[in-house]
């Protein structure tokens, strides 16, 4: 019987486990949250799921997290070996921006982006700082951070190097990210099974255990997170991602204002609202970014999506919550928090029209650009990216042999198209093939991606809002005006010497907020090879005990 692991209870991987199952797979399911479901089934807490019944069938691992990835003993070596040649070849690919010391980290994982561990693990410390000279995340993951050899660092330990690189077993080189890697990429494929290091337990607790999944597939269906556009003023407390907003009121039945704005852009603003007026809201307003008819004619006649639209329609019309298309929050005002926000309207740029502004006294704003994928653990897997998105074919496989990859991850489609993706994927992955009404609807979802893409872009001139003072990074408090001065400083080129010189990404949330910003702001490339992938406490990492399973 073939084990298959799924990572991520949203949409995409329930619908995956429940087809590996119809294909007579052992299926194990691993989500950091404490109940399945996602975003999208969040419920309040405590309450029951209505995923009871899959849960019997298959094994349930709730508040686990993966934090590494590595090829499992055995199937290392020629992976290896590709991994080096591939990740020299991605940075001649991509214009050699690394000196010889940034490409040690054989498996793309810069050392500047290994050297800090975010989070309550770590305080925020550099691991430089801590006297620790490196994170061994897959090539022996819990020696791990005492010092770095082998062939990875071209037999030298990179403590002697003076490094504070990473290697990470089974990841796929940096030309797996850049947009013309594609060959070095497939020359470093990693082949055979991967062990995948998980962590179980609440994340802020004390008694998390170790344990090891070698699994004979691998379905990643990490989903995405809100992306947010910077704005002065966002760093106020009272500014919210829409997500974190929804999360709040859905979960736990609490409001995170009681006068809210809620802006942005995507149809994802109209369910946030719903769900602030079912808590007790008053939402002042619902802003889209875009104007009309480029929402309009991105949408088209989208019959299947016209209950769910006038549902809520009905919803705003009922609270008496204006909804507003070309308009854009460009800065929130407050001293302790928010305690207003200005607004103004739009070209089909996003360019800011002049003389249009207006002020809302609110307590608290939501604001969310559509969203971001997680690739993380595609990325320490071997996966390719195709503009920030893990590549698969029609079958839901990834460059990587018995790694597939499913919903958000693969491209922003709602809850439809990663239910169809994840069923998909889990009849694959369980050594079934997908029935042709299977592949119809995945491909019927896609165009609904599609459609969503055109109805909602990023308008180019958004950067216009900005001004030196406004701060990207928040973590690290980094200015907009320190970004174009590094950006245009000769000293200081690449990805790795723009963070090491502004500190924009080395924060606790390790550029997974102001990365795709940054990059777009300086003309670089997001970089996602982290090969610790979530936060480890020091003393989790340098315990030796790992239960198999």
């Amino acid at each position: 019987m073939r084990r298959v692991v799924i990572i991520g209870a949203g949409p995409a991987g329930l619908a995956a486990a429940e087809h590996a199952l119809r294909s007579g797979a052992r299926v194990t399911v691993l989500d950091q949250s404490d109940a399945p479901g996602g975003q999208y089934h969040r419920g309040t807490h405590g309450r029951p799921h209505g995923f009871e019944g899959l849960l019997e069938r298959r094994e349930w691992w709730p508040e686990s997290t993966v934090w590494a990835l590595e090829a499992a003993a055995g199937d290392r070596g020629g992976a290896m070996e590709a991994e080096v040649r591939g990740a020299h070849d991605g940075d001649r690919a991509t214009g050699g921006e690394g000196t010889a010391d940034d490409r040690v980290a054989a498996s793309g994982g810069a050392a500047a982006e290994v050297a800090t561990l975010g989070g309550p693990g770590a305080g925020g410390r550099d691991l430089a700082e801590a006297g620790l000279p490196g994170v061994a995340a897959g090539g022996g993951v819990a020696a791990e951070v005492a010092a770095l050899g082998g062939p990875g660092a071209g037999g030298r330990d990179l403590a002697e190097a003076g490094q504070s690189g990473a290697l990470v077993s089974g990841g796929a080189a940096a030309a797996a990210e850049s947009g013309g890697g594609e060959g070095a990429a497939e020359a470093g494929r990693p082949r055979g099974r991967l062990r995948l290091h998980v962590l179980r337990g609440p994340a802020d607790g004390s008694a998390r255990t170790r344990h090891v999944l070698e699994p004979d597939a691998l379905i990643l269906a990490t989903g995405a997170h809100d992306r947010t556009l910077p704005f002065p003023g966002w760093q106020l407390p009272g500014v919210f991602t829409a997500g974190a907003a929804q999360a709040l009121a859905k979960g736990e039945r609490v409001a995170v204002g009681r006068r809210v704005l809620v802006a942005g852009a995507g149809p994802f603003l109209l369910p946030v609202a719903e769900s602030l007026l079912a808590v007790g809201a008053t939402v002042v307003g619902v802003l889209e970014a875009n104007r009309a008819s480029t929402v309009l004619k991105g949408w088209g006649l989208h019959l299947r999506k016209t209950g769910e639209l006038a549902r809520y329609v009905a919803t705003l019309a009922r609270h008496r919550v204006p909804y507003h298309f070309g308009r854009v929050v460009v800065e929130a005002r407050g001293d302790d928090r928010v305690r207003e926000v200005v607004t103004a309207r739009v070209r089909a740029d996003w360019s800011v029209v002049p003389g249009t502004e207006r002020t809302y006294a609110v307590d608290a704003v939501c604001v969310g650009h559509g969203f971001t994928p997680q690739p993380e653990l595609a990325v320490a897997a071997g996966c390719v990216l195709d503009g920030g998105f893990v590549r698969t074919d029609e079958s839901q496989r990834t460059g990587v042999e018995n790694v597939f990859a499913a919903g958000e991850i693969t491209g922003i489609g709602g809850a439809d198209a990663a239910r169809a993706e994840g069923a998909v994927a889990g009849c694959v992955a369980a050594g079934g093939t997908p029935g042709p009404d299977l592949l119809r609807e995945r491909d019927r979802t896609r165009d609904f991606a599609r459609r969503l893409g055109k109805a909602h872009p990023i308008g180019a001139a958004w950067p216009g809002w900005l001004r030196d003072d406004t701060i990207v990074c928040r973590c690290e408090e980094t200015s907009y005006g320190e970004l174009k001065a590094a950006a245009g400083d000769p000293a200081k080129p690449g990805p790795h010497a723009l963070k090491l010189g502004t500190r924009a990404g080395l924060g606790p949330c390790q550029s997974r907020i102001c990365g795709p910003t940054v990059a777009e702001l300086c003309g670089t490339t997001e970089r996602h090879h982290r090969p610790i992938a979530q936060p480890i406490r020091l003393g989790e990492l340098a315990d030796p005990k790992e239960t198999p399973a």
